[in-house]
């Protein structure tokens, strides 16, 4: 029992840090933090929990590595995650911000999107990442030994999730807290150009990502 702890906090270590390094994920937080409601921040945040289960659960069942060691299964995740960030970068890009001054009264943000649309969007972005294929298959073949039973790799996947949407609901509630909020607000137009660029420069970048 001693040793599946270590290997709790193994995992759990590398998992905080790999969640904390600037990505796809923090990129779309942010955006959705600062344009719309603390709602749909929580609720993508949600949605990067979701990506990392799916993650998990084929890790555990051995496709991870099948999809490494395959040229085509890999190449065709990573040009659809591509594809999905330059198409949400393109869409920031070419945001006006607010037109209306009147917008920054009483806080308010951009029409909010559905629940819906908040939760696919950051599954999508996070299971769309070969990046984080890749880091998965490394985690659970690294860390997790070969006698580990399943419930406890279930834990270890349940922690995972718990790191990831803990994480990303503390970003969205800073981001929307009303100080930080109102001073991200008048620049909203230049946020969503930035996280836009870093986007499209992200889905660019995957292009180039090789198996290990």
């Amino acid at each position: 029992m001693e040793a599946f702890l270590f290997e709790w906090i193994a995992i759990c270590t590398v998992m905080l840090l790999g969640v904390i390094s600037p990505g796809p994920d923090f990129v779309v937080a942010v955006r959705h933090g600062v344009i719309y409601s603390r709602r749909t921040g929580l609720l993508t945040a949600l949605g990067f929990g979701l990506g990392v289960l799916i993650h998990v659960a084929y890790c555990m069942l051995g496709i991870a590595a099948i999809i490494a060691s395959s040229i085509t299964a890999f190449n065709v995740i990573k040009i659809a995650g591509a594809a999905f960030l330059i198409f949400i970068g393109y869409k920031a890009l070419r945001s006006k911000g607010f037109n209306d001054p009147s917008a920054f009264k009483g806080l308010k943000t951009r029409e909010d999107i559905s629940a819906r649309k908040a939760i696919q969007i950051g599954f999508l972005t996070n299971l769309l990442n070969p990046k984080a294929t890749l880091f998965f298959l490394a985690l659970f073949t690294q860390v997790i030994s070969p006698e580990t039973p399943i419930n406890v790799q279930l834990v270890y996947g349940a922690s995972c999730f718990v790191i990831v949407t803990g994480w990303f609901s503390f970003v969205a509630f800073v981001l929307t807290a009303p100080r930080v909020k109102s001073t991200f607000l008048k620049s909203a137009k230049w946020i969503d150009r930035i996280s836009g660029g870093v986007m499209i420069a992200l889905g660019v970048r995957l292009l180039w990502t090789k198996p290990s």
